[in-house]
């Protein structure tokens, strides 16, 4: 399979293929979703369970997500609007995404989306820390891009059974860090840098003070 830079453009097979052995060729990588071809060799894809101890459970079958499609990135996203993010899988063959809907007991949740003045507009690099039931949360806000997706810049916290949140920290890019404290659970929230004004982001109507 080629490499190019253009996605337009279209690479012949540098030799005669093998067929009898199972060589092929793609032309253009951004064909491979739609060749019907494989390069896993039917690995199964994996998940699993934090049990929360240290130990983890092989759930795949379970799931049903142990395809044996040629899966190269997975992005989670809540896709329902429940706080329950679902699981998103781009293959290159087996079909190009499989979605896997979260069907696990509902919890308590937050979304975090920021807004950077003096640190860059997305607030890319920041740290979190979501403080709650005595337990801090850590997560860093990189939305990272793989093949053929990208994760959505905000980050997510799940907070079991917590009711309510004692306190969110923001360290921006730019050295400031900020606390905020009454954050409502089961939402999403946007926050500014150097703001210390809490807005609830609400589906179609967007930020709310």
């Amino acid at each position: 399979m080629s490499q190019p830079f253009d996605a337009q453009s279209k690479t012949p097979a540098l030799r005669d293929l093998d067929h009898d052995h199972g060589e092929f060729w793609v032309p253009s990588p951004w064909l491979f979703p739609a060749s019907g071809e494989n390069l896993s060799a039917y690995e199964k894809n994996g998940i699993h369970l934090n049990a929360g101890n240290g130990a983890f459970f092989d759930i795949s079958a379970l799931t049903g997500a142990d395809s044996a499609g040629d899966g190269r990135s997975v992005v989670s996203f809540d896709i329902t609007g429940d706080g329950m993010p679902e699981l998103l899988v781009r293959q290159a063959g087996g079909g190009p995404l499989l979605v896997f809907e979260n069907q696990f007991p509902d919890t308590s949740w937050l979304n975090v989306s920021l807004r950077g003045s003096k640190s860059n507009s997305l607030g890319i690099g920041s740290k979190l820390e979501c403080t709650v039931n005595g337990k801090t949360l850590y997560r860093e806000l990189y939305p990272g891009v793989s093949f053929l997706s990208q994760r959505p810049a905000f980050v997510h916290f799940g907070l079991d059974d917590a009711t309510t949140i004692e306190r969110v920290t923001v360290r921006w890019p730019s050295g400031e860090t900020q606390e905020f404290t009454d954050v409502p659970v089961n939402s999403h929230i946007l926050l500014t840098e150097s703001d210390q004004k809490i807005r609830r982001i609400i589906p179609g109507e967007g930020a709310t003070d």
